[in-house]
């Protein structure tokens, strides 16, 4: 790797007012922003959290500050930022988005960002082709990266009158927006009453054109598989795959709840070909999913971001945070190797999906027992910084009882 600072379109200019980096601001995010914050905190990298979602993050021991704000859609986003980078002596930090409209924010906003900040990401002209689903499905045809069976409707008699095969499920062209369908994520339909019902009123929220249609590729988290990287200038530095072995709920998973890493070469190969037709710089995860009836693996999405299972990169020995900041600093970054086995999990949702799949003959609780001595690290829970991991149970109840319940 080069010995100096990369002068990239991504990154702002060092010598452009900048010195040594001031530290590492997070956008939005949860358990991923949690994982980064600790892995930089045990460096002595100070670590700023802006939110307008979950206080989680800013309840560890290793954040140096925590600023709310109305969000990366609101109209106030760039001043904002720009006040904060001088009121705390931020200026020169490195941004990383926690959630997804985070990362549109700021791949749309890195050059007025990039007078007060460092900026790790394509510019939207390059990075919109891995976080939209109709331009990402179209560059995996384009590339020969198999996809499920993908629908597409110019009109909701359109799809009313299709020939599907059920089921299928409904998502938001990308994450991040601030309405009903977006939250969920994901919306499955087993029959054509339940999808006329569904795709109605997922297009009155966000628009047909941002309903992304889907056959569901069988099978539950046992079959999904992850690539996670660090790339800088379109080239890997630092990568390795993962299996989710559980998730919640069982039959949809919502967020993982088991993950470990495994030697999958072929999530490699198909991964770099993709983030190489954007030339991606900075982190990323890619989410896959094997197919029984054929055993191919089908792209599902694409995370430019922090995400959930972040701190099994560091229990595993490839610690793609503290690579990050030794990067933008201009230090030579090793290509370290992830230990195969080692495992997260989020504990209080894993005994859930455990108990389920134990009831329906699908898990013994002796191999379940036999998950723990994997585990490297968890989702809240840290010996080091325990204060999340004791409020993350009741935060959780209050989140689901007024986002979710109430709404």
């Amino acid at each position: 790797m080069p010995d100096k600072p990369h002068h990239s379109a991504e990154t702002a200019d060092p010598d452009a007012g900048f010195g040594a980096p001031a530290g590492v601001v997070v956008l939005g995010g949860a358990h991923g922003t949690l994982a980064l914050a600790r892995s930089l905190g045990r460096k002595g990298v100070p670590v700023w959290h802006v939110s307008n979602d979950t206080p989680l993050p800013a309840w560890s021991r290793y954040l140096a500050g925590h600023s709310e704000w109305a969000g990366p859609d609101s109209g106030g986003a760039r001043a904002f930022l720009t006040e904060l980078a001088g009121t705390e002596g931020l200026k020169g930090a490195l941004l990383v988005p926690g959630g997804d409209g985070e990362v549109r924010f700021l791949s749309q906003s890195a050059d007025m960002l990039s007078k007060n900040y460092r900026v790790m990401l394509p510019p939207w002209e390059r990075l919109k082709w891995l976080c939209e689903k109709p331009l990402l499905y179209r560059r995996a045809e384009e590339l020969g990266i198999d996809i499920p069976p993908t629908y597409r409707f110019g009109s909701l008699d359109e799809a009313a009158a299709a020939d599907i095969r059920f089921p299928v499920v409904l998502k938001p062209n990308m994450g991040g927006g601030d309405n009903r369908f977006s939250r969920a994520k994901v919306v499955r339909a087993d029959d054509r009453a339940g999808f006329t019902d569904a795709y109605r009123d997922a297009v009155g929220q966000i628009g047909i054109e941002n309903v992304v249609v889907q056959q569901l590729v069988p099978g539950g988290g046992e079959c999904q598989f992850s690539y996670a990287a660090l790339w800088l200038d379109g080239a890997p530095v630092a990568e390795f795959t993962a299996r989710r072995g559980r998730q919640y709920p069982v039959d949809f998973g919502y967020t993982s709840t088991f993950v470990e890493i495994v030697a999958e070469p072929e999530l490699v190969e198909v991964s770099r070909l993709l983030l190489a037709s954007s030339a991606y710089h900075g982190l990323v995860e890619i989410e896959y999913k094997r197919d029984p009836r054929d055993g191919r693996l089908k792209l599902l999405d694409v995370n430019p971001r922090c995400w959930s299972w972040m701190s099994l990169a560091a229990a595993a020995g490839c610690d793609l945070g503290g690579l990050m900041w030794d990067a933008i600093r201009g230090f030579p970054v090793e290509r370290p190797q992830a230990r195969i086995g080692t495992a997260w999990m989020y504990l209080v949702r894993d005994m859930v999906a455990a108990a389920v799949l134990a009831s329906r003959g699908k898990l013994r609780p002796g191999d379940y027992l036999k998950s723990f001595p994997r585990v490297g690290s968890w989702a809240t829970f840290a010996g080091d910084d325990p204060v999340p991991g004791l409020i993350d149970i009741p935060l959780t109840a209050w989140r689901v009882l007024t986002r979710r319940i109430l709404r």
